[in-house]
């Protein structure tokens, strides 16, 4: 599997996996991450990475946590805020911003609590493309680049999910 920190712009892109159960993020023809549902009834998703294995767990109505599957530990929060808005705090106080803009071809952006942008996702076109600064040796967002992948992939699964769930509702009670 490849490094993120040593691919080019724009180089990921991902694919479904059968029956809506998750994503397969790819640099080139190389799978290099994949995102899970364990099981259908399962609220949960499962993030697999040459760096790491992560559960991504919805914690009440609104709230997201990410846990490090080898330790069990929480190692993130999201809280999402108005407007496809929302924040992604580490333990360790790093904090990343997430936006989705558009409705017929959304994309999904990460930024640095600073406001600089990290990836972002297109969803139709399926693609991510990173920013320039985020390939150098040394980032301290490299680490986390991966993680911060597959965690907008789930973001992207649960807005679709959320989205049909609405979509539901009013057919039902209309």
């Amino acid at each position: 599997m490849i490094h993120p920190s040593n691919v080019v712009f724009s180089s990921f892109t991902w694919s479904s996996l059968p029956r809506h159960q998750g994503f397969e993020l790819k640099c080139g023809e190389e799978v290099v991450g994949t995102l899970r549902r364990p099981s259908a009834w399962s609220m949960s998703f499962e993030a697999t990475t040459p760096q790491g294995k992560w559960t991504f767990r919805r914690c009440g109505f609104l709230r997201t946590e990410i846990v490090d599957s080898a330790t069990q530990q929480p190692i993130a929060t999201f809280h999402p805020g108005w407007g496809g808005r929302g924040t992604l705090a580490f333990a360790d106080g790093e904090t990343f911003l997430m936006t989705c803009k558009g409705v017929w071809r959304p994309v999904w952006t990460v930024a640095s609590q600073g406001g600089e942008p990290v990836l972002s996702l297109h969803a139709r076109e399926k693609f991510v493309e990173l920013s320039e600064g985020t390939l150098h040796v040394g980032n301290a967002r490299d680490p986390r680049l991966s993680l911060l992948i597959m965690f907008t992939l789930y973001r992207i699964r649960q807005a679709e999910e959320d989205a049909a769930t609405a979509v539901l509702v009013s057919v039902i009670a209309g």
